[in-house]
């Protein structure tokens, strides 16, 4: 007798697979057909667990979301200065990026949309999980912005502001690196295009947040 799939191994498995597809394709290249497929069930069976496409894409930045959440944390557990602890978020923010282009993609494009006109097209956990790993990320680095403004190392007067700041700053910087290239001027009226080397935009990030917080 085949062993029954509980709703919530399902849920995880179709997130899972939803992000292998936005890893590999990108996130405007992985359609319900493709996510069921993937998972071997019928399109149909996802709308019993996720109300939308929107949903289920939802649920899969708040899985990218924690597993940063992870990463951030361990990235500063080990070292008690806030000026490396900062160091160390960014880079890990900054590089895991890079390595997962459809979560940078996935948080710009959530950014477009008002939170309220979000909140409205999904389902109360859904919202509740994108927001605990939002809250976990940026409270990793407000904790290191509190603790460096406290002990006189950052001038700063409101870490959490300014941890949404770091943040917003790093996707932009990062769409940068993830785009490759930057704009010039060549001679009067002729644009031209030159490279940006991923690393470089990843040490930006770095010497950006520092600069912030130095100059509060």
């Amino acid at each position: 007798m085949p062993t029954r799939t509980s709703p919530r191994t399902r849920e995880r498995d179709l997130v899972k697979v939803t992000r292998g597809l936005f890893d590999e394709r990108g996130m405007q290249d992985a359609p319900v057909e493709e996510i069921a497929r993937a998972a071997g069930i019928a399109r149909g069976l996802i709308y019993r667990h996720y109300s939308s496409k929107e949903e289920l894409f939802v649920a899969a930045v708040a899985d990218y979301l924690a597993e940063l959440a992870e990463l951030l944390e361990a990235a500063i557990a080990s070292e008690p200065e806030p000026a490396k602890q900062l160091e160390r978020l960014t880079e890990t923010y900054a590089r895991y990026c890079l390595r997962y282009p459809a979560f940078l993609d996935s948080c710009i494009s959530l950014m477009h949309r008002p939170a309220r006109e979000l909140a409205e097209i999904v389902s109360e956990s859904i919202w509740l999980r994108l927001g605990q790993g939002m809250a976990r990320c940026l409270g990793a680095s407000a904790a290191v912005l509190r603790d460096g403004a406290e002990a006189g190392v950052f001038a700063l007067e409101d870490p959490d502001y300014v941890a949404n700041v770091l943040w917003t700053q790093g996707l932009g910087l990062m769409h940068l690196a993830r785009i490759g290239v930057g704009v010039r001027s060549v001679a009067p009226g002729l644009p031209g295009l030159f490279t940006v080397e991923p690393q470089r935009v990843v040490r930006t990030c770095i010497d950006g947040a520092l600069a912030v917080v130095a100059a509060g």
